[in-house]
């Protein structure tokens, strides 16, 4: 038995042991784990310096390198995360039924976590720290494995964390590191020890823990986002809503990679667009009928399937709100997709008819994160529809369990007549 199988067998045990210990001592747990990150962050910083320089090194691209960097404004995002994280309702003991079926035999269905989760991600730091703590908070133990990338800053982040959560009286094992890249081929074989796999990263890298595991997966591999302009859109306030979805933060996954324009308006808005993203840096790749009305580089069938994660953008010219819902359902990655429009028919077909995980109206892709939904933090992104959807904070990481309690009742009296089930719903609260 390789460590980190030993180390999964160990979460198993205790995970019941840690899903049991009171809400207040998790949130406890978890304010420790923000004063500590505060004390030591002159600790968290030059680790992470040590990090940087040895990526700079590599060549590593800006965008990205920019995703490695945990500072002052790192840190405080972070702490804010834990805080809103902590003022949550727990999560776990939930009723969301209550049923008599019959005098005495009495049905509830409670929510609990989901037992031991691997969380595999790549590049940014701070996710050890909101992934951490919604497991905590949730009462799921959790492997953490981060990128190679921020290696010195993902050992110190664990053990400060690790260290304040077990002087909270947590389990031991509430917590585990997996470092090298050999321990998440092990993880993945640890099917009977870990519920859930939870992958961040590339859509290569998400793809290759899908393909070489029995665990469930939750998670995406592609983030393909799309706006939508419609011919009744604002122009004035479309503009920098694209802007923003594109380039506030280019590497992430909630990005938006194209952009589909109603022809009605498109002589009045790429021109000013494209203004716009010149000041920025972005290229645009657009179709024929998009390079005769701005300059621009040309795109294929190929761009529209490209998640680029840099200031690249590819744009496309359509005659409907249902075109454009065609496109997205056809080349996205059912992540996050936005149209722009005061027509609140269009806006009500586009968000009906458009299969993501997220669809919004007259605001930027970039909303589609765990913080910005009130959840204090998110494991991660699911475009699935089983179980989670969306950002996965407190909610996806439980599941639930059926608590039955009785009074020496036996099936056979309800199969010979003796006895009749009469299901009464109780309030919830009676649980």
């Amino acid at each position: 038995m390789n460590h980190i199988e030993e180390t999964a067998r160990r979460m198993k045990l205790e995970s019941p042991v840690l899903a049991a210990c009171p809400g207040e001592q998790r949130n406890e747990a978890l304010s420790r784990v923000r004063d500590a990150l505060i004390a030591q962050k002159d600790r968290i910083f030059a680790a992470n310096q040590k990090d940087l320089a040895r990526a700079e090194e590599s060549g590593v691209a800006p965008a990205i390198l920019g995703r490695l960097k945990f500072d002052d404004h790192k840190l405080a995002d972070v702490t804010a995360g834990i805080d809103q994280i902590i003022s949550l309702p727990d999560p776990v003991g939930k009723i969301s039924l209550a049923r008599e079926l019959d005098q005495g035999l009495t049905l509830y269905r409670e929510s609990c976590p989901i037992g031991v989760i691997g969380v595999i991600f790549e590049a940014r730091p701070d996710a050890m720290v909101q992934i951490s703590s919604l497991c905590l908070k949730s009462g799921n133990c959790a492997i953490l494995k981060g990128g190679s990338e921020t290696r010195a800053t993902n050992q110190v982040l664990f053990q400060i964390i690790h260290e304040a959560a077990v002087s909270a009286g947590l389990p031991e094992d509430c917590l585990a590191q997996a470092d090298s890249h050999q321990e998440i081929d092990d993880l993945l074989t640890c099917d009977r020890y870990v519920d859930l796999l939870i992958p961040r990263g590339s859509n290569a890298f998400v793809r290759y823990i899908m393909d070489h595991t029995k665990i469930p997966v939750m998670g995406h591999a592609d983030g393909i986002c799309h706006i939508y302009v419609d011919r009744a859109a604002d122009i004035e306030r479309a503009i920098p809503v694209v802007v923003d979805a594109k380039v506030q933060y280019t590497a992430a996954c909630n990005a938006a990679e194209t952009l589909l324009v109603h022809r009605d308006i498109a002589p009045a808005f790429l021109p000013r667009l494209a203004e716009a993203f010149r000041e920025e840096g972005v290229t645009i790749r657009g179709t024929r009928e998009v390079q005769d009305l701005i300059p621009c580089e040309p795109a294929d069938e190929e761009d529209f399937r490209t998640e680029y994660l840099a200031l690249i953008i590819s744009v496309k010219l359509v005659d409907s709100v249902e075109e454009a819902v065609r496109h997205i359902n056809l080349y996205g990655s059912h992540h996050t997709d936005a149209i722009m429009t005061e027509d609140p028919n269009a806006a009500r077909t586009f968000m009906s008819l458009v299969d993501s995980a997220g669809v919004y109206q007259n605001c930027s892709t970039r909303f589609a994160d765990g913080f910005r939904y009130g959840f204090g933090a998110e494991v991660g992104i699911s475009t699935g529809k089983i179980h989670a959807r969306g950002p996965v904070g407190l909610e996806g990481l439980m599941t639930y369990k059926y608590k039955l309690f009785g009074q020496g009742q036996t099936v056979g009296d309800y199969a010979s007549g003796k006895r009749q089930f009469h299901f009464r719903d109780l309030p919830e609260q009676e649980g």
